[in-house]
């Protein structure tokens, strides 16, 4: 995943090199056209002081002719003819390719010609001078070498200034990151932000604080409800379940009213159990169980198995047990204790008949399997009052208060179904 920071600069470095690559041929052009330029004013100034110099010497006929020829063989790039024509044609300037006289005939060079026409001592002659051009290319090359050199640099600059840049300009982002990844809504306790220079930054930590308090309040008006509901309710319900179970030991009822109360007493202990959960888990999220101790596991689960004996002999379930001696963690005993009679029972509940429960602990992990049919959903697993099966009587909030024990400690709750196997593991330090 790429950095912010970085895809600008990407594209500017992008951009700079197709400019780069662009700006190539147009210097060439652009020097080439600058040194044909030169070259047409020299040849320009080399006829008017060949025509002037020659018309300031006073020779003979058979003279000039000699000194013509000498001048043709002693002074290269340069010829002169005698023209046939009378009167003086128009300059023209050319530019021809020509091999070296010392080098072979694909070794070429690029020459820039003017063919004009002089008068020397009233005679009319064809002038001709012509001169290597081939260093445009030599200096096109130097200025394109120059400016790659000149754009890594640059490149290099923009690399580090960005790298300087960002680490300062984003301080504050990464501050206030890290402090989001860290808050914890059950806490209830506001951030604090880091503050910042720069306005934008300044504009989401307000942001932030208006939506984290806003959270916050929410967050503890649900707690506060639901502890308050719960603990309303514990009182009338108690009272209800006693009136019920007193009822149930009228030996005047007659079988159909016994039958009738009978059928109260599920639901309502079901909303029982309901209630105390609820009332379990506001106590978790308020920190009610604040002292932590080092407990020995594996004392815990044999003690919990031979508490939950009967529930697993009305099933005739098999435990199979591969447990580490002296096993242990650190956290508030009751809690623990929850979270493993809510596992057993789980295991217990959803597990067949003649069924098997697996059972592993060790430093790291505590797995509990039971025999299943079929996967359950990952996704509601753990969401309260989402029960795997209606025929259970299951509250629906079990698995949530495990998770809500394992997220105190920050333990990690994995369920698998493997082999047929229902797989709950508690895993209390992070996974290799």
């Amino acid at each position: 995943m790429n950095k912010l920071l970085n895809r600008p600069l990407k594209a500017f470095t992008l951009y700079a090199l197709l400019v780069l690559a662009c700006s190539i041929p147009v210097y060439y052009f652009i020097v080439d056209y600058i040194w044909r330029s030169e070259l047409d004013e020299y040849n320009e100034i080399v006829k008017s002081r060949i025509e002037s110099g020659l018309n300031k010497l006073s020779l003979h006929k058979d003279e000039w002719e000699k000194t013509i020829a000498l001048w043709n063989k002693t002074q290269p790039g340069t010829k002169i003819e005698k023209s046939l024509l009378r009167v003086s044609p128009p300059d023209s300037i050319y530019t021809i390719m020509r091999g070296k006289q010392s080098a072979s005939e694909e070794d070429l060079e690029r020459y820039r010609g003017l063919s004009s026409y002089i008068k020397v001592q009233g005679e009319l002659y064809h002038l001709t001078i012509e001169i290597n051009v081939e260093e445009a290319h030599e200096t096109v090359f130097a200025i394109a070498a120059v400016t790659v050199l000149f754009f890594i640099i640059l490149l290099a600059g923009f690399v580090i200034l960005n790298r300087r840049i960002a680490t300062q300009i984003w301080k504050p982002f990464h501050s206030t990151l890290d402090r989001l990844k860290s808050f914890d809504l059950n806490s209830q306790n506001n951030i604090n932000l880091e503050k910042s220079d720069i306005q934008e930054f300044e504009q989401l930590n307000q942001a932030l604080y208006q939506l984290i308090a806003k959270n916050i309040s929410v967050f503890r008006q649900q707690k506060e409800f639901t502890e308050n509901a719960s603990h309303e309710l514990q009182t009338p319900l108690a009272v209800l379940k006693s009136k019920i179970d007193l009822l149930m030991q009228n030996e005047s009822l007659t079988e159909s009213q016994s039958e009738l109360i009978a059928s109260l007493n599920m639901p309502l202990s079901r909303v029982s159990r309901i209630n105390k959960n609820l009332l379990l888990l506001a106590k978790i999220e308020n920190q009610q169980f604040a002292e932590d101790e080092l407990i020995n596991m594996t004392e815990l689960v044999n003690q919990n198995l031979e508490f939950l004996g009967e529930h697993l002999i009305a099933k005739n379930n098999t435990v199979e047990m591969e447990i580490d001696e002296d096993s242990s963690v650190t956290a508030n005993k009751s809690l623990v204790e929850i979270m493993l009679v809510n596992l057993l029972l789980n295991a217990i509940r959803h597990s067949q008949e003649n069924g098997t429960i697996r059972i592993k602990l060790t430093d790291k992990d505590l797995i509990i399997s039971n025999t299943g049919n079929n996967p359950l959903n990952k996704d509601t697993l753990f969401k309260r009052f989402i029960t795997s099966s209606s025929n259970t009587p299951s509250s629906g909030l079990g698995l949530a208060i495990v998770k809500e024990i394992a997220y105190r400690y920050n333990w990690q709750v994995e369920y698998q179904f493997v082999n047929y196997f229902h797989q709950f593991s508690i895993h209390f330090r992070p996974q290799d």
